[in-house]
């Protein structure tokens, strides 16, 4: 039987198929038979890509928190005043949310789930390193309180993601003049 070669875009479009069905029915209730089907492959087909459901979440996981990371870290730039490169990392974060909506709502599914290993959460985290080390050159430079980098990162992050879901979920109007007061009050809630 000759071997079968992975085709890049059928693992897109698996991803794809994935994405749409975890938001249609949640992560318990996807089977990789309903992916295969909604992807237009067959069952076996999704077996040459990924070991199980797990793996495949796993990867897609990945592979969403990987496109995130290329897009909220885009020209980052670490020449720049700390909180210059925040204020960008976060509009950037917001319009990848607003592009990438069933991507962010994907990934929101995970933050709870057992699949998700912790080998991966720790895979995702480190593709966002600049951030990281944004924050401890501020901690060393006394412009960011003294406190864990996770809360900071806490902290920079959620107020934006919440009121970007709101929008997605029809509760507020988008307005960029909020969004920036967010932005705003991130910083100052950071701040030393």
């Amino acid at each position: 039987m000759p071997m079968r070669h992975k085709d890049e875009n059928k693992s897109e479009s698996i991803f794809n198929a994935a994405i749409k069905l975890i938001n249609e029915e949640g992560l318990a209730e996807i089977s990789m038979s309903k992916i295969a089907k909604k992807a237009g492959v067959s069952a076996s087909t999704i077996y040459v890509y990924f070991e199980n459901k797990e793996d495949m979440l796993n990867k897609l996981y990945l592979n969403v928190k990987k496109k995130m990371s290329q897009e909220v870290l885009f020209k980052y730039d670490d020449s720049i005043s700390i909180q210059a490169a925040f204020e960008n990392t976060l509009k950037k974060f917001a319009n990848f949310i607003l592009n990438n909506q069933d991507e962010f709502l994907c990934i929101e599914q995970f933050s709870n789930s057992p699949l998700l290993l912790n080998l991966s959460r720790k895979e995702g985290s480190e593709l966002f390193e600049p951030l990281f080390s944004l924050f401890e050159k501020g901690k060393r430079q006394n412009i960011f309180k003294q406190v864990d980098t996770s809360l900071l990162h806490i902290f920079m992050f959620y107020p934006v993601m919440q009121y970007v879901k709101e929008y997605l979920s029809g509760q507020v109007e988008l307005k960029q003049e909020n969004l920036n007061e967010i932005i705003q009050m991130s910083w100052e809630a950071l701040k030393a």
